[in-house]
């Protein structure tokens, strides 16, 4: 690597270090401006990262695929908001506040009135980092509005705005107004017309059909206040947050009704396998065969998952999913406030030899008295939290702790792949802990060579597990691909699950020392290629192969014990 990439690695990694100290700084402070002088570090430390996910950030011109990544990730209605506020789990669910879920991140959020939003913390500091990023980038994106409608000279509003604001402020917009508005908007976020329609196509929905111009408008019409009368917006921490974030308060409920669980029917003396993955896969490969039976004559297993997977997909799961529940399936919905739902299966109420597992397995002796605990993805940090809890003995009223026979863990998840493509597979042997020494090397039960399907790549070797998707910079990676790290791929999970893992096995000795271990990823986005970064969009049909392919692995796995 030459010495120019490896300069700008180093000052990538010293600014993520500057932001992280920054955020835990302003967050045992208890609020501050992001658009003032005390969220000016966060500021300059983004724009000097210039992370992949943000795009054109440091650039006059918006960055709209970076904006409509961020606010499918943010409460509808946060761009209104002058009062931002994060909360622990405070009781705002028993109230009459209505509550707002973003489209793609699990958090409840609340509108207390025309200024205030409050959010919901329950997914430990990577939820706080997550957010603060996110909000930092839109505060910047605001101002660059707020340059183009100000007219410098006059200290007055430009025409376009003006005009913009007319339309948004209307009752009702016209079709002919639309195009007006969004000519309007072109000019004054310095991107083409076609652009702007096509992103206000992906923003609208049938409840807020308009909701980029609007957004155009809230984020320009609060930084010109905060350019003009000084009035800025404000992030506030709750005293509540404060004090229990790191506590375990949530990964402990969540743990302990998952132990009860087993204990009411008498499963804590089963072997138990627990797998980290999606709430769907699962439940389809043990099955989906069976309720698919007339779909399944004439198409192979992965057209069957596709078919699962694609848009007419919704009448198929609740069959699939009523049928599972009365033949071995218990569904625990969270009430924790982890946002972390499991699925309990006994493996002895289902029928091995009419699930698509039979296929692999073939006439191999099954194990089938073990207890599968599938466990929805955690959120970084709370990995740790979530299995660290999980992993440790079972203790109810007077009786004596009881350890929980674990005989495997797995991890699915996905990833940023540096070397491949969106749909590849990763296999680590490793995972390497961002912005620390740690590293946890661990006997991976799963081997590139397991996996062979068409058009699709595995790669093993290391992986990085980042503090944050939303902060990383293209030399930094390039850095940890090319040089001795020789890393694969980045995720946010794996060394906190390993962490855990080897504080119950090594140290508490609540599990077996020798539990088998199983990681693999599955490529969601490539940050070092342009127009395949996570803000790019979704993995479609292109993350169903790779997911199937890899949970049915898992089970043959589970079931013969190999």
């Amino acid at each position: 690597m030459d010495r120019t990439n490896k300069t700008a690695s180093r000052q990538a990694t010293q600014a993520i270090e500057r932001i992280y100290i920054t955020m835990r700084h302003l967050f045992n402070r208890g609020f501050y401006k992001p658009m003032g002088v005390s969220g000016t570090t966060l500021r300059e430390g983004l724009l000097q990262l210039k992370p992949e996910i943000y795009g054109s950030i440091a650039e006059d011109k918006l960055e709209l695929n970076g904006l409509t990544y961020v606010l499918d990730r943010l409460p509808s209605g946060i761009e209104e908001c002058k009062v931002i506020n994060l909360t622990g789990d405070e009781g705002y669910r028993n109230s009459s506040l209505k509550k707002i879920i973003p489209p793609k991140r699990r958090r409840n959020c609340y509108r207390i009135d025309e200024e205030q939003m409050n959010i919901e913390i329950t997914r430990g500091r990577s939820d706080i980092y997550d957010l603060l990023t996110h909000l930092t980038f839109l505060f910047i994106e605001s101002h660059k509005i707020a340059d183009r409608a100000v007219l410098n000279e006059s200290g007055a509003l430009s025409r376009e705005w003006l005009k913009l604001e007319q339309i948004i402020t209307s009752k009702k917009i016209a079709e002919k107004e639309l195009e007006i508005a969004f000519v309007h908007c072109s000019n004054i976020i310095g991107r083409t017309y076609e652009e702007v329609k096509e992103t206000y196509e992906k923003l609208s929905t049938e409840q807020h059909p308009h909701r980029f111009l609007k957004t155009i408008y809230w984020l320009g019409k609060l930084a010109i206040e905060e350019v003009t009368k000084d009035d800025k917006r404000t992030i506030m921490f709750s005293p509540v947050l404060r004090e229990r974030l790191g506590h375990h308060i949530h990964g402990e409920k969540w743990a302990q009704s998952i132990k009860k669980e087993l204990d009411q029917h008498n499963w804590l003396d089963r072997p138990i396998h627990i797998i980290s993955a999606n709430m769907h896969s699962v439940m389809n490969c043990l099955y989906g065969r069976q309720v698919m039976a007339d779909k399944y004559k004439n198409k192979d297993a992965m057209e069957v998952f596709e078919l699962l997977s694609s848009d007419e997909s919704a009448l198929y799961h609740k069959k699939i999913k009523d049928f599972a529940q009365k033949n071995g399936m218990l569904f625990i919905k969270d009430e924790s406030g982890s946002n972390i739902d499991v699925q309990l299966f006994d493996c002895k109420k289902i029928n091995l030899k009419e699930t698509y597992i039979n296929e692999i397995i073939g006439s191999q002796e099954v194990d089938n008295d073990c207890i599968l605990i599938v466990m929805d993805y955690a959120f970084g940090e709370q990995a740790f939290e979530a299995m660290d809890e999980l992993l440790k003995s079972y203790k109810y009223e007077d009786r004596p702790p009881k350890n929980l026979d674990v005989r495997s863990i797995s991890i699915m998840g996905k990833a940023g792949v540096l070397t491949g493509k969106k749909g590849d597979i990763m296999i680590p042997t490793a995972h390497i802990f961002e912005g620390t020494s740690d590293n946890y090397p661990f006997e991976n039960e799963l081997k590139p060579e397991m996996f062979n399907l068409e058009g699709m790549d595995v790669f093993g070797g290391h992986m990085i597990t980042v503090l944050g998707t939303s902060l990383q910079n293209k030399e930094m990676l390039l850095y940890f691909k090319k040089s001795t790290w020789a890393v694969t791929g980045l995720e946010m999970e794996g060394a906190h699950y390993q962490k855990a893992i080897q504080a119950a096995s090594k140290i508490r000795k609540s599990i077996n020392e020798k539990v088998k271990t199983r990681y693999a990823y599955y490529a969601s986005d490539n940050p070092l290629e342009t127009g395949s970064t996570l803000a790019s969009g979704g993995l479609g049909l292109t993350g169903v192969r790779p997911t199937y392919a890899i949970t049915k692995k898992i089970l043959e796995q589970i079931f013969t014990d190999s």
